[in-house]
């Protein structure tokens, strides 16, 4: 099916929805220069072991923990929202999303302009001194990641592999068992539990490069780059104007 048809097929869908919410990924902020982690020879396990980025590893070594981990946040600090992130925001602004899910940590969608950001893996936008629990921006620990106040360790306020989920899982979960149209953009769908989150709705458009566990129950597969598809219902939704 030519994408030009694909995309119309997402934006009458989502335009008739009442309660839509969108489920992003690394794939939506690879246009914007930061790397995915799955992608063959550019993704970021492919370089890394993500056993380096465990609780465990992080309280045991903090400092090798930084070593892995801060070219990825020089990256991000640097980083601005591309086309994907924009349509979404405007989206949202003219009522056609009602919550934007993301598994990213990079504040982009909230820099684009959307309002309803619920940050499921935390956001790397800062850090918390274990020693004196000030609060530290990252442009202030991205070159030495010491705290500005104390020289304490700061942990990045994401959640690492071991860790618990922040509240905003829960405020998540109860956006996708609401919605009746669910869009996800730039996931695999492979990293539980944000990636059973599809379940819950019955009108789902996908999205993304690669295939999901998810893509046979889904109204709406789309596999090209994300600012240009989600530029393009954003155009086609401008007859529900």
């Amino acid at each position: 099916m030519p994408i030009e048809e694909l995309i119309n097929r997402a934006a009458n869908i989502l335009g008739s929805a009442r309660h839509a919410v969108v489920l992003t990924g690394a794939g939506i902020s690879t246009e914007s220069g930061i790397p995915d982690f799955r992608s063959p020879g550019t993704g970021l396990w492919e370089n890394e072991d993500p056993e380096d980025f465990t609780i465990e590893s992080f309280n045991s070594d903090p400092q090798r923990f930084y070593r892995r981990i801060m070219p990825l946040l020089r990256v991000i600090n640097g980083a601005v929202p591309n086309n994907g992130h924009l349509a979404l925001a405007e989206m949202e602004r003219r009522g056609f999303v009602q919550a934007v899910i993301t598994q990213n940590i990079d504040n982009l969608h909230q820099e684009a302009g959307s309002k309803n950001v619920l940050e499921v893996h935390g956001s790397i936008t800062a850090g918390t001194c274990l020693s004196c629990g000030s609060k530290n921006k990252l442009h202030e620990f991205v070159d030495e990641p010491a705290c500005s106040s104390c020289g304490g360790v700061i942990k990045p306020d994401i959640t690492l592999f071991g860790e618990d989920l922040p509240p905003a899982f829960q405020r998540a979960q109860r956006e996708a068992m609401r919605c009746d149209c669910m869009l996800v953009v730039g996931s695999s769908l492979q990293v539980a539990p944000a990636g059973y989150l599809p379940r819950y709705s019955k009108n789902l458009l996908i999205i993304n490069r690669g295939t999901t566990p998810y893509d046979e129950m889904a109204r709406v597969v789309i596999r090209s780059p994300a600012g240009e598809v989600l530029t393009g219902i954003l155009d086609a939704l401008d007859v529900y104007r």
